[in-house]
C-alpha cells in the first residue's frame, strides 16, 4: 500500500509536469507560426514589387542596393527589409520602401490594395511616375504617407482626404500641379504637411486652416499666389511655416507673429509688399528663425523687431529701407547667430565692426550689396572679439581685406568678390584651418604674397576646397604652392594675366580637383597629362596652348564640361571622348583640329561647338542617332542650383561663350536644359544628316560656312524646341522645307548664300526675319519673302533705316540683357531659399550663401547651397 500511495502521489505531479511541458512546447511550436506573415500578404508584396522595374538607385540613397533585393517566396515576409507586421494578426502594417530602385508608373489597380491594414507607407526617393491612384484613399488606417523625391505628376487625388487618421503627409519633390484639394480639410489629425518643390498653384490652401493639430507646413518652391490668410492664427499649434519661393503678395498678417507656438517663419523670395509690422507681441516671442528677404517690403525696419529676443536667424535682404537704418536695433537680439542684411537700399554706411559689436554671438553675416566700411584695426580701441564662421561682403566697395579675419580660426566661407581690393593676396589666408570657400573674384589683386615657411607648412592639410580668383590683375606664373592645398576641389583663376604653362604639379590633386577654370589668360605650352582623374569641368579656353588633347582624358569618367576654345591645338576629332558617359559640353572652337568628324555616341552631350576648325568630309545620315540627351532631355524640375551646370553645392557654375541668333554671347551660367550644335566654319561636305530631326530638344543649330550640298532635310521640322537656325554660306539647293514654318520657337534663321529655290514658308516666324536671311540664293519667292524684301534691289527707302537700326539695337539689347541677367546671378543676395533648404532639415548650424534675383520677377536662383538632409 505504501508503494501504491507513492505511485498515486506522483501521478498528479507527473501530469502537472507533462501539462506544463506540453503547454510550453505548444507555445514554442506555435510561436514561429504566429509570427509568419499571412500568405496573401506575402503574395501582395511580391506582386507589388513586380509592378515596377528595379533600376538604379537615386544619388540621395546611402545604401547601395534596393531593399527588395533579398525578398523571397519561401521566407518569412515579416522579416523582409522594409516590412513590419502585426505580431498577432500577421498583417503587414508598415512599408518602408524608400530607396528601393522602383522605376515606373503606379498601377491604378495596384496590388498594394491587398494590404488594407497599412499604417505607414513610405515610397520616397524612387523613380515613380504618373499620377497617384485614387484608391490611395482606401487605406483608412494610414497615419504616415511619404511619396517625396519621385516624379509623380498631375493633380492630387481628392480621395487622400479620406485618410482621417493621417498625421504626416509628405508629397514634396515631385511635379504635381493644380491646387491643394479642399478635401485636405478632412485630415483632422494631420500634424505635418510637406508639398514643397512641386508646381502647385492657386491661393494658400484655406482648407488647411481647419486642421487644428497642424504644426508643420511647407509649401515652398511652388507657384502659389494671392495673400496669406489673416485668420492663419486659427492654427494654434503651428510651429513651422515655410512658403519660400512662391508668388504670394500683400502684407504679412501681423497676427501671424502672435501665435505662441511659432518658432520658424520662412517667407523669402515672394512678392510680399507694404510695410512690415510685427503686431502686438505681449510676451517674449518663441520665434527662432525669421526669413522674409527678397520680397518688396518698403519703409523702415520696425524697431519692434527687438522684441523677437529669441531669434537665432534673421533674413531681411532686399528690404527697401528708403533711408537711414539704425543698426543698434539689433543689439537686443542676444541669440542672433545668422544675419542677412544684403541690398538694403539704405543711405547708411554699415560699419562692419559696429554690427559685430552690437551682436556678440553673431557668427554668420551677409552684407553684400551695401556700402560697408572696414576700419583699420589700429584705429579701433576695442575690436570685435567673436569668432566668425561665414562672411559675405560682395559688392560693398571695400578696398582692403578686413584685418580681423587674420585671427579667425573658425572662418569657413569668405566672399569679398566685386570690390576694389588691390595688392597681393595675404599669405595668412592659407593658414586659416577651417577655410572652405574663398571668393576674391572681380577685384584688382595683382599677385600672391610670398608665403613664409610656417605658412607653407600650415597648408599641407588644409580644409580649403573652393578658391575663386577670376577677373583680377594676377600676373606671372600660376603659383605652385596652390598644389599644396591637398583638399582643393575648385580652382578658378580665369580672366587674369597668368603666363607660362599649366602647373604639372596639379596632378598631385588629381583625386580631389573637380573644377578647373584657367580661361582667358596667356598660358602656353601643351595640356598636362594625368590631372584629369576626378575632374568634372575643365576650361582652358582663350589661351595660347598647343599640341594635342591628352589621351589621359579617357580616364575622366566624371568629366561633364571640356572647353579648349581659341587656342592653337592641332589634333583630329576626339571621337574617343564618347567613352565619357557623363560628358555634356564639348567646345573645340577656333583651333586647328582637322580631318573627318568620326561618328561617335555621345549619350549625354547637350552642347557641342567645333566651329572654326579645319574639319572635313561628310556626315552619314544616321550621324546623330545616338545623341540621346538632345533627343529626350531629362528636365530637372527643381528650381534650385541644380538647374545649372556646376559643382554639387553651387560654389561654382560653368559658363561658356556661344553664337546664338547670329550674335556671340556669354552664358555666365549654363542651364542644364540648354542645347546647341555649332559645326560652322569648317569644310564639311555632303548632305545634312536626316537624323538631325531626332534632336527634339535642340535649341541652337549652326551649320553655316561649310560646303554642305543637297536639300535641307524636312526632318528639321521635328525640332520643336529650335530657337536659332543658321545654314548660310553652303551649297544647299531645293526648297526651304515648309515644315520649318511650324517651329513656333524659331526666332532667328539664316538661309543666305546657298542655291535655294521655291516658296519661302509663310509663317509669322519667317515674316519677321531680315531680308539678308534669304539673300544670294537662286530663286526664293513667296509672299513672306516679298514682305521682308520689298524693293530690296532699289536704294533703301528712308523709313527702312530706323527699322534696321532698331533691329540692331534690339540684338544689342538682347545680348546685353543676357549678360546683365547672368551677372545678376553673380553677387548673390540672400540666403532665404537656401535657409529653407537647410531649415527643412532642422539643422540651424548650416549657413546659406546669398543668392541672386529670380528671372520671372527680378529674383534669382540660389547662388550657393550648403549640404543638408532633405526633410
Amino acid at each position: 500500500m505504501k508503494g501504491s500511495c507513492n505511485s498515486m502521489s506522483i501521478i498528479p505531479i507527473t501530469l502537472s509536469f507533462v501539462f506544463l511541458f506540453i503547454s510550453h512546447f505548444e507555445d514554442v511550436l506555435a510561436a514561429p507560426t504566429r509570427h509568419l506573415c499571412r500568405p496573401d500578404q506575402r503574395d501582395a508584396l511580391l506582386e507589388f514589387k513586380n509592378e515596377f522595374e528595379i533600376g538604379k538607385l537615386s544619388p540621395y540613397c546611402i545604401d547601395g542596393r534596393p531593399k527588395t533585393e533579398l525578398w523571397g517566396n519561401n521566407s518569412d515576409c515579416c522579416k523582409w527589409e522594409g516590412i513590419t507586421c502585426n505580431s498577432k494578426s500577421g498583417h503587414v502594417i508598415e512599408l518602408y520602401l524608400s530607396c528601393s530602385g522602383f522605376h515606373g508608373r503606379f498601377h491604378s489597380n495596384t496590388s498594394l490594395q491587398n494590404l488594407p491594414f497599412l499604417t505607414t507607407l513610405d515610397l520616397s526617393i524612387n523613380d515613380l511616375t504618373g499620377q497617384i491612384p485614387s484608391l490611395i484613399g482606401k487605406f483608412s488606417h494610414l497615419t504616415s504617407l511619404s511619396l517625396s523625391f519621385n516624379h509623380f505628376s498631375g493633380r492630387i487625388p481628392s480621395s487622400i482626404g479620406n485618410l482621417s487618421h493621417l498625421t504626416s503627409l509628405d508629397l514634396s519633390r515631385n511635379s504635381f500641379v493644380g491646387e491643394i484639394p479642399s478635401s485636405f480639410g478632412n485630415l483632422n489629425q494631420l500634424a505635418s504637411l510637406d508639398v514643397s518643390t512641386n508646381k502647385f498653384s492657386g491661393n494658400f490652401p484655406i482648407a488647411l486652416l481647419n486642421l487644428t493639430e497642424l504644426s508643420d507646413i511647407s509649401v515652398s518652391h511652388n507657384q502659389f499666389t494671392g495673400m496669406l490668410p489673416p485668420n492663419i492664427t486659427s492654427l494654434t499649434k503651428l510651429a513651422f511655416l515655410n512658403a519660400i519661393d512662391n508668388a504670394f503678395t500683400g502684407t504679412i498678417p501681423s497676427s501671424l507673429f502672435t501665435i505662441p507656438s511659432l518658432t520658424q517663419i520662412l517667407l523669402s523670395v515672394n512678392q510680399l509688399n507694404g510695410t512690415l509690422e510685427f503686431g502686438n507681441i505681449s510676451s517674449p516671442s518663441n520665434l527662432q528663425f525669421l526669413g522674409i528677404g527678397s520680397n518688396n517690403f518698403i519703409g523702415p525696419i520696425p524697431r519692434s523687431i527687438s522684441q523677437l529676443a529669441n531669434l537665432g536667424l534673421l533674413d531681411l535682404s532686399y528690404f527697401n529701407a528708403q533711408g537711414p537704418v539704425d543698426f543698434s536695433i539689433f543689439s537686443h537680439l542676444k541669440s542672433l547667430q545668422l544675419l542677412s542684411l544684403s541690398h538694403l537700399n539704405t543711405t547708411t554706411t554699415i560699419d562692419l565692426y559696429d554690427i559685430l559689436s552690437y551682436i556678440k554671438r553673431l557668427s554668420q553675416l551677409v552684407l553684400s550689396g551695401n556700402h560697408v566700411s572696414v576700419p583699420n584695426k589700429s584705429s579701433v580701441s576695442d575690436p570685435p572679439s567673436q569668432l566668425i564662421d561665414s562672411l559675405y561682403m560682395s559688392g560693398c566697395g571695400i578696398t582692403d581685406i578686413p584685418e580681423l579675419l587674420k585671427n579667425q580660426p573658425l572662418l569657413r566661407d569668405l566672399d569679398i568678390s566685386n570690390n576694389e581690393i588691390k595688392g597681393q593676396v595675404p599669405g595668412w589666408l592659407w593658414t586659416l584651418p577651417n577655410l572652405n570657400y574663398v571668393n576674391l573674384s572681380n577685384n584688382t589683386f595683382t599677385g600672391f604674397e610670398r608665403s613664409t615657411k610656417h605658412e607653407l607648412s600650415s597648408i599641407t592639410n588644409p580644409s580649403m576646397r573652393h578658391f575663386l580668383g577670376s577677373n583680377n590683375n594676377f600676373t606671372g606664373k600660376i603659383p605652385s604652392f596652390i598644389c599644396m592645398v591637398h583638399s582643393l576641389s575648385t580652382l578658378d583663376l580665369s580672366e587674369n594675366n597668368f603666363h607660362g604653362s599649366i602647373p604639372r604639379c596639379l596632378r598631385n590633386l588629381k583625386t580631389t580637383l573637380s573644377d578647373i577654370n584657367l580661361r582667358k589668360n596667356r598660358l602656353s605650352g601643351s595640356l598636362p597629362e594625368n590631372i584629369f582623374k576626378s575632374l568634372r569641368s575643365f576650361d582652358v579656353g582663350r589661351n595660347q596652348l598647343v599640341g594635342k588633347l591628352p589621351r589621359s582624358l579617357v580616364h575622366s569618367s566624371t568629366l561633364e564640361v571640356l572647353n579648349v576654345d581659341n587656342n592653337r591645338i592641332n589634333d583630329t576629332f576626339p571621337f574617343w571622348l564618347s567613352s565619357l558617359k557623363a560628358l555634356q559640353v564639348l567646345v573645340l572652337r577656333s583651333n586647328t583640329f582637322h580631318g573627318p568628324i568620326h561618328q561617335a555616341s555621345f549619350p549625354k552631350l547637350q552642347i557641342i561647338d567645333i566651329s572654326h576648325n579645319q574639319f572635313s568630309g561628310t556626315l552619314p545620315s544616321d550621324y546623330f542617332v545616338k545623341w540621346r540627351a538632345m533627343s529626350s532631355l531629362e528636365k530637372n524640375e527643381e528650381r534650385s542650383n541644380v538647374n545649372y551646370m556646376g559643382d554639387e553645392f553651387g560654389y561654382y557654375h560653368d559658363s561658356i561663350v556661344l553664337r546664338n541668333k547670329g550674335v556671340e554671347m556669354e552664358l555666365v551660367r549654363i542651364l542644364k536644359i540648354y542645347t546647341a550644335i555649332d559645326f560652322s566654319g569648317n569644310n564639311l561636305e555632303g548632305e545634312i544628316p536626316k537624323s538631325i530631326g531626332l534632336l527634339k530638344e535642340l535649341h541652337v543649330l549652326n551649320l553655316s560656312n561649310n560646303a554642305f550640298t543637297g536639300h535641307i532635310p524636312s526632318s528639321m521640322g521635328n525640332l520643336k524646341a529650335l530657337e536659332s537656325l543658321d545654314v548660310s554660306q553652303n551649297k544647299l539647293s531645293g526648297e526651304i522645307p515648309q515644315e520649318l514654318g511650324n517651329l513656333s520657337y524659331l526666332a532667328y534663321m539664316n538661309f543666305s548664300d546657298n542655291h535655294l529655290t521655291g516658296l519661302v514658308p509663310g509663317s509669322t516666324q519667317f515674316r519677321r526675319q531680315h531680308c539678308s536671311s534669304f539673300e544670294n540664293n537662286l530663286g526664293l519667292s513667296g509672299p513672306s519673302l516679298d514682305e521682308v524684301c520689298v524693293d530690296n534691289h532699289k536704294p533703301a527707302p528712308q523709313q527702312y533705316e530706323p527699322v534696321d537700326i532698331k533691329e540692331e539695337e534690339e540684338e544689342e539689347e538682347e545680348v546685353f540683357s543676357w549678360i546683365a541677367a547672368a551677372i545678376g546671378f553673380g553677387p548673390g543676395i540672400v540666403f532665404g531659399m537656401t535657409i529653407g533648404y537647410i531649415l527643412v532639415s532642422y539643422k540651424p548650424e548650416w549657413f546659406m550663401n546669398p543668392f541672386g534675383r529670380n528671372n520671372s520677377r527680378n529674383r534669382g536662383t540660389p547662388r550657393k547651397i550648403f549640404p543638408g538632409n532633405a526633410r
